[in-house]
């Protein structure tokens, strides 16, 4: 399983992945699950994938040879906007179904698949996209500024109640580091290192990119400070007057 998180914002955008990839209890690796594609000053793009390694690195392999979509070969380099790049992607999710699904049934094996892609081409603002195994996608909007893949639902309630398209892109990061948090706590099947890409608005360039493990010194601060934090309120909260 696998657990990112990508964070639309006034200023920019915040994208985080694990990198944890498990075949079984005694078989665990690592494996990055962001990939970017930019032309600095031109456009810029990341994608977040979550679901079969093998399935999610067959989609970013076609992407980057090219993808035929409306008669023509296109990458996420050449497309002409960010709504075309999430068509491509879906595109590429269904080509590799065609190609390898038969294969994963006969071995009863599910097209596992969820890609995030989040970028900015000049001209146009910034936009967020989830595409699923069947190649259809759905858009971050204002009123839910963000979107989750894999392992989300310890990291949701956070997000739900603090975030805001308005939230200035520091306090998102930290935002999607507790998001995160919230999820390593609570599901062996997430793991550190963590991938961090931020993206300013009308940058058309990555800003941020950060590899964050255990030794990381705020990431530490952080996860310890939150603790505390949540036990600090739960014990200042007023018990029930009907207790008795």
């Amino acid at each position: 399983m696998t657990y990112c998180v990508g964070l639309l914002l006034d200023a920019g955008m915040v994208l985080l992945s694990d990198t944890r990839t498990n075949a079984g209890v005694d078989n665990i690796s690592v494996f990055g699950k962001t990939f970017v594609e930019q032309v600095p000053g031109e456009r810029v793009m990341a994608l977040l994938t979550a679901g079969n390694l093998a399935v999610t690195q067959a989609v970013w392999n076609r992407l980057q040879e090219g993808v035929t979509l409306g008669g023509q070969r296109q990458t996420l380099a050449s497309v002409p906007t960010m709504f075309r790049a999430a068509q491509l992607v879906g595109e590429a999710v269904r080509q590799v179904f065609d190609a390898d699904g038969p294969a994963l049934r006969a071995q009863g094996i599910s097209f596992d698949v969820s890609i995030m892609l989040g970028g900015q081409i000049a001209g146009s603002a910034p936009r967020l996209f989830l595409v699923y195994a069947a190649g259809n996608f759905i858009e971050a909007t204002a009123d839910t500024p963000f979107l989750q893949i894999g392992e989300h639902k310890y990291g949701k309630p956070i997000l739900d109640r603090v975030l805001t398209p308005a939230t200035p892109l520091a306090d998102g990061v930290t935002l999607a580091l507790i998001s995160m948090d919230s999820t390593l706590r609570s599901n062996l099947t997430v793991g550190l290192p963590i991938d961090l890409t931020v993206i300013r608005r009308d940058a058309l360039q990555v800003g941020l990119r950060r590899r964050i493990g255990e030794d990381d010194p705020y990431f530490a601060f952080l996860r310890q400070r939150w603790s505390e934090s949540l036990r600090e309120a739960y014990q200042a909260l007023p018990r029930p007057d009907w207790l008795g």
